[in-house]
């Protein structure tokens, strides 16, 4: 027995150690308000888990009432399915493999495709690209903005009291094929895009046009240009603010949806910062959301049976 007492002595002091850092599954609150916080996320998810664990408890009561009021709310403006998408494309970018892996588990639950994931994954590519570009080019800001107008005006004018969408091809691949593709589309050739390099603006207009404004994609149009109103405004570029918000309105957006874009845009980010700033374990992280999600399922099948049953 003597012998093993040195050897069982810093694996002991190990342990306490690894024990001491490891968050108690029990919170214990400092205020009511936080206790309240901690007993609806538990009752919601199944757990309190790290990241609202760790969150501080002065906070946590305002944090989690904005999460559960516009991210999980099924009756806000935007559907669930949408909020999710948006807070996929912001992560994306970010980039934040935290919020990817839940974002991208929360759109699979309530309901988006394998496909409408990429896609929303893309156009958020495809937004940043166009926002570091703007940022970077000579254009003033006021001659972007009547630019824009012109566009929405000749769009709105092609089919009065319909949205105008298009059937798209492929562009030859050169410069004056793309300005006369935009004329044709527009209506006219914007300034805003004569800057950009003269080898790269045919495949850039080209992938533009058939993600953001292809009749045949897998999501709404309206979809698409609230997912670029995220992105943008968390990139901070208002050219592509501005540009995203008036074809999301062309395409039947409302205030509303607006107010909730920019919403799930400024919590995405916000629980960015948090996650990265607090690094817990990847796949520990991974793991609890998967366990929120499974409850979730649960849940859900439960809710389906009892509304099967009373039809």
């Amino acid at each position: 027995m003597k012998f093993f007492l040195p050897l069982l002595a810093p694996l002991l002091f190990f342990f306490v150690a690894f024990a001491a850092q490891r968050p108690s599954e029990k919170v214990v609150a400092q205020n009511p308000e936080a206790q309240k916080a901690y007993d609806e996320i538990r009752n919601t998810m199944g757990m309190v888990p790290t990241f609202l664990k760790e969150f501080p408890q002065e906070g946590i009561s305002g944090a989690w009432q904005e999460f559960r009021d516009v991210q999980l709310n099924p009756t806000t403006a935007l559907t669930p399915k949408t909020k999710e998408l948006i807070g996929l494309a912001v992560a994306a970018q970010i980039p934040c493999t935290y919020c990817i892996y839940f974002h991208k588990r929360a759109a699979k639950f309530n309901g988006a495709s394998p496909e409408e994931i990429n896609f929303a994954i893309a156009i958020a590519a495809d937004t940043r690209k166009w926002a570091t570009f703007w940022e970077g080019s000579p254009i003033a800001f006021p001659k972007f903005k009547m630019d824009v107008d012109k566009m929405i005006a000749n769009l709105k004018n092609k089919k009065p009291g319909t949205v105008v969408e298009h059937e798209t091809t492929p562009l030859i691949g050169d410069a004056d094929g793309a300005y006369r593709d935009m004329e044709s589309t527009l209506g006219f050739t914007p300034a805003f895009v004569k800057p950009y390099a003269a080898k790269g603006i045919a495949g850039a207009w080209n992938e533009h046009k058939m993600l953001s404004m292809n009749s045949k994609a897998p999501l709404a149009p309206a979809t698409i240009d609230l997912l670029s109103v995220a992105v943008s405004a968390q990139a901070s570029c208002p050219y592509c603010v501005y540009i995203y918000t008036e074809f999301a309105k062309l395409h039947g957006a409302n205030e509303e949806q607006l107010r909730e874009t920019v919403a799930m845009a400024g919590l995405t980010r916000h629980w960015s910062t948090f996650l990265n700033g607090l690094q817990q374990p990847p796949k520990e992280f991974e793991r609890e959301v998967d366990q929120i999600f499974a409850r979730l399922e649960e849940k859900k099948i439960q809710m389906d049976k009892q509304i099967s049953s009373r039809k």
